[in-house]
């Protein structure tokens, strides 16, 4: 057995959910939040068997696709209570998964 950690942006969760359970895999829902652009994510948690794993992957990746989205920084503190105002436009890449397959010695459903 293996335990799928997947992590998706918030805006993709519902179709990479509604996916996998159509296709009868059991889906674990957590709220997270990311680092880079501190926006939640949902970390999805899949039990399966070995068999099963690179279709669920197949699933996941094809609900989070990449693309590409304008962002602001916003004003921060930096040190000793100097702000920084540069608030320069970059282009970031949005969208995807990060997913670790990890092996599962024991799963329970009560």
């Amino acid at each position: 057995m293996k335990l799928i950690y997947a992590i998706v942006r918030n805006d993709n969760e519902d179709d990479v959910t509604g996916a996998l359970m159509k296709e009868h895999f059991s889906v674990t829902r957590l709220s997270t939040t990311g680092g880079f652009l501190r926006k939640g994510n949902t970390t999805l948690m899949i039990a399966l068997e070995d068999e099963r794993v690179d279709s669920c992957i197949e699933i996941i990746k094809k609900q989070c696709g990449k693309r590409q989205n304008i962002t602001v920084n916003m004003p921060y503190i930096s040190g000793s209570s100097m702000v920084s105002y540069t608030t320069m436009p970059m282009n970031v890449e949005i969208g995807g998964a990060t997913i670790m397959v990890l092996p599962l010695d024991r799963f329970e459903k009560y």
